[in-house]
């Protein structure tokens, strides 16, 4: 398990070392843009290639799809696959820098104050949250449900409008680009954008794999993932939570 956890830290790290595959950049239909593929951040669907051509295919692995999803799949049912994946890799990345940054020897805890007490493993601390900031809960399930909302506006069709299904998303609408980028990082140029398409989801792809390995070592012994790994002491008390398990 240790090797597992360590292994899985490193690729994390070194994701970004990968550079785009020539399969990837060749998936993507820079002439001729029309202001469809223009809204498209210029992706052309294309049903001859592989996930229609969107980014995210890699060597050494390109078209990587063991379990056949892409296989059949048509438009619609891709870009649904693809804004699930972007999603859940985002999710997976902040809770990646969230267990590292919270548990020994960071204990970086941004929300609320411990002192000197240390709560022990990452899938522990809703447990001191719920002790201390009860409230907190009820702003995250508002912060969320605005994220959320806010999403569904901008990619999804109105469900009275679509006749066979409520899930569809709008045939303009790039899958996880939701118009967020307070930093300006998004490139204008189509080749450029479908490059770091592909770095984000590597690393969202390594970063789910990651988190799952993190939640499952801290289930299987309830220790740290640096404690795990001899780098941090193992001082946790599981009896000074204020929920025993």
């Amino acid at each position: 398990m240790k090797f597992t956890i360590a292994t899985t830290t490193a690729m994390i790290v070194t994701a970004s070392a990968f550079a785009p595959s020539k399969q990837m950049t060749r998936s993507v239909t820079t002439s001729s843009l029309g202001s469809s593929s223009s809204d498209l951040n210029g992706w052309v669907p294309d049903e001859t290639k592989f996930a229609f051509g969107l980014p995210g295919s890699l060597d050494p692995v390109p078209e990587f799809d063991p379990f056949g999803f892409a296989d059949g799949a048509d438009l619609v049912q891709m870009k649904n696959y693809r804004e699930a994946e972007t999603t859940h890799g985002r999710v997976a990345m902040l809770a990646f820098v969230g267990f590292i940054i919270t548990e020994q020897p960071i204990e970086f805890h941004p929300l609320f104050q411990t002192g000197e007490k240390d709560i022990g493993p990452a899938i522990r601390h809703l447990d001191e949250v719920r002790e201390v900031a009860p409230f907190f809960f009820e702003l995250l399930a508002l912060t969320i449900g605005a994220a959320e909302f806010g999403r569904a506006l901008k990619g999804w069709e109105n469900p009275s409008s679509v006749s066979d299904s409520g899930n569809v998303l709008k045939a303009d609408y790039f899958p996880g680009d939701i118009g967020f980028d307070p930093l300006g990082l998004k490139p204008d140029d189509a080749e450029e954008f479908a490059a770091m398409s592909t770095k984000e989801l590597q690393h969202g792809r390594l970063a789910m794999l990651a988190v799952a390995g993190f939640v499952a070592q801290e289930l299987v012994d309830g220790k740290e993932i640096f404690v795990e790994l001899g780098l941090a002491p193992d001082n946790f008390d599981p009896s000074s939570l204020p929920v025993k398990f």
